[in-house]
């Protein structure tokens, strides 16, 4: 690829005027989320226009496995065609040596954009608005933990040592202290993001022991879900560097909060303009519109936002994480919530996704089912005021009940791409079965001698 240099981010340029570049990460999003891909020496690279993997790594559980999802041609992994986007260009700073992550788009071999790669499922959804003359903006907000190293699948997750040699304080949300205890993980989490590029917009202390919380500047969907990727990767290797593990699992520790990507929203027309807000400043039918489809259309994506069993015990009544549709205007315990902003600034903020989601198909999700709030013209319950833990839940309880309404919703299917809604579903419901073979301690301690 020539010139290909001139075509990176400046802080990749910058990077490599310090670092011999030995080696190119060439990545890309599998449906769990996991990066997949090749490193190459970076004289290959620079020789390399594209590289082949087979289609079936999204065909993969989260285990390792397969679901059965080739479809007609049978499963005979044929290679998909993956080509650089330059403008992902990171450092890989923990790195030894001089290395850069790129993150590609799949093909198939006739140039058609393969349809299940979760990176063209969200490109597919902004392409949607864009027909429209809407441009989607989102800011993702990250929460996860910070815990002792865990190499005992058997053994509870246990919250990581603070600096004072005292295990991470629970219930000190907003703590600077609490901050303090890791702050040698957080500085470094802040070193990578520089080297990368990536903007924080702030970190704060969660309610959980050792939870924090990292908000990212509002942007392109595809943008931020490239970093949202990229920072989960960032996070874990600022964490092992001191000895402790990051995990981003929606529910790791019982009885502390779980961990959530509450996603922000608007959407700009052709001019730039909020189209939430009219010319007084008042909120916009198309404002009430997308929040409907979010009411409308949410529980039939909560399988792609809260996407494996332990997801579901995040949504525990009165325990910070909604089990609602219900909106609010600066109310945290509804699902959907408005937060205090300018006219000019006006969002919507989607509380219900995990941080264990994969970000392209969270943000997707989320986005779809606004997209068709706007273009049905679906007009919201009345705003809810006070605690809506008090309100009915609405949410489906288990991931294979989510898998069901998943299935049922055709209109969906028709945003996100029918043939990524069945490798979807295959795939999941494998992952389903593949749990169900488990036995877990709780049936060893209550049924083992009782039943």
């Amino acid at each position: 690829m020539s010139n290909w240099i001139d075509q990176i981010p400046a802080a990749a340029r910058t990077y490599l005027e310090s670092h011999r570049l030995d080696e190119v990460e060439c990545v890309i999003a599998d449906l769990p989320g996991i990066a997949r891909g090749k490193a190459v020496p970076a004289t290959k690279w620079e020789r390399q226009g594209h590289f082949h993997l087979p289609n079936s790594i999204f065909f993969q559980t989260i285990t390792g496995d397969w679901g059965e999802a080739a479809g007609d041609e049978g499963f005979v992994e044929p290679d998909m065609v993956l080509r650089p986007d330059l403008t992902t260009t990171t450092a890989a700073p923990w790195a030894h040596d001089g290395t850069l992550q790129v993150i590609h788009d799949a093909f198939d071999q006739k140039g058609r954009p393969v349809p299940f790669a979760p990176r063209n499922v969200l490109k597919r959804v902004v392409e949607l608005f864009e027909k429209e003359g809407m441009k989607p903006v989102v800011a993702p907000e990250m929460e996860f933990y910070l815990v002792a190293r865990n190499t005992d699948p058997a053994k509870a997750i246990e919250p990581m040592m603070g600096r004072t040699g005292r295990p991470a304080a629970a219930r000190q949300a907003y703590s600077m202290t609490a901050v303090d205890e890791y702050g040698p993980v957080i500085d470094d989490i802040y070193e990578f993001a520089e080297v990368q590029g990536f903007e924080i917009d702030g970190i704060t202390q969660e309610g959980g022991a050792g939870q924090l919380e990292i908000n990212l500047r509002h942007g392109d969907p595809v943008k931020l879900a490239d970093e949202v990727f990229y920072f989960k990767r960032l996070i874990r290797e600022a964490a092992l560097k001191h000895n402790c593990f990051a995990t981003f699992m929606a529910k790791p520790i019982e009885g502390e909060p779980g961990s959530a990507m509450h996603i922000h929203h608007s959407v700009l027309d052709d001019k730039g303009r909020n189209i939430f807000t009219g010319p007084q400043g008042g909120e916009t039918d198309a404002f009430f519109h997308f929040i409907g489809g979010l009411q409308e259309y949410m529980p039939s994506v909560i399988a792609m936002i809260a996407p494996y069993v332990n997801s579901f015990r995040r949504y525990v009544r009165n325990h910070a994480a909604p089990i609602n549709l219900e909106w609010g205007r600066d109310n945290r315990t509804t699902g959907i919530r408005i937060p205090i902003s300018p006219p000019e600034a006006r969002r919507i903020e989607n509380r219900l996704a995990g941080m264990d989601c994969n970000p392209y198909l969270a943000i997707a999700a989320s986005l779809a089912c606004g997209y068709l709030g706007m273009k049905n013209e679906i007009w919201p319950d009345k705003r809810f005021r006070g605690d809506a833990y008090e309100a009915e839940d609405e949410i489906p309880q288990g991931l294979y009940s989510a898998l069901d309404l998943f299935d049922a919703a055709t209109e969906l299917h028709e945003v996100l791409g029918s043939e990524f809604a069945r490798v979807y579903s295959i795939v999941k419901r494998t992952e389903y079965d593949e749990f169900l073979q488990v036995i877990s301690p709780w049936e060893r301690e209550h049924l083992l001698l009782n039943v």
